[in-house]
């Protein structure tokens, strides 16, 4: 297996993948969170520890609130790139894209999230669970 074929194990992994065009930024990231659920917490705090390289305004601010919100969510110190002004944004932006979603989003996005002015839903950074997943593909 290439290293390519494995999921990425820190967020500037996932910045290589998506600025090198080998992987869709949206599935690094799925793919990223995947991986941080089997981590010890000692390679959790090594996949968040490096700055990831720019990829874009709004996925740069998306990997620091990442990062932070992974942090905040395992009681780790969330790292001090991700506090750059350039991993900020200036204008919202909302996942999706449809304005009836605005204010749902606004509620729901965790707040090293809103912090960045970016808005996603609850369950944005939510994975299926094995037994959910064996349980819709069983569903007629």
């Amino acid at each position: 297996m290439k290293p390519s074929d494995f999921r990425p194990l820190s967020v500037a992994e996932v910045a290589e993948r998506a600025a090198g065009a080998s992987q869709n930024f949206d599935l690094a990231v799925r793919e990223f969170i995947d991986t941080w659920g089997t981590m010890p917490r000692s390679s959790r705090i090594a996949a968040i520890a490096e700055e990831p390289i720019a990829v874009g305004r709004v996925e740069d601010a998306y990997l620091a609130a990442l990062a932070e919100h992974l942090a905040t969510r395992d009681r780790l110190d969330p790292p001090v790139w991700t506090e750059k002004p350039e991993r900020f944004l200036r204008e919202p932006f909302f996942a999706g894209g449809l304005e009836s979603l605005k204010a749902i989003l606004i509620v729901e996005s965790p707040s090293a999230f809103r912090r960045r002015l970016i808005f996603i839903s609850a369950d944005g950074l939510s994975r299926p669970h094995r037994a959910m997943a064996d349980d819709e593909a069983s569903t007629p």
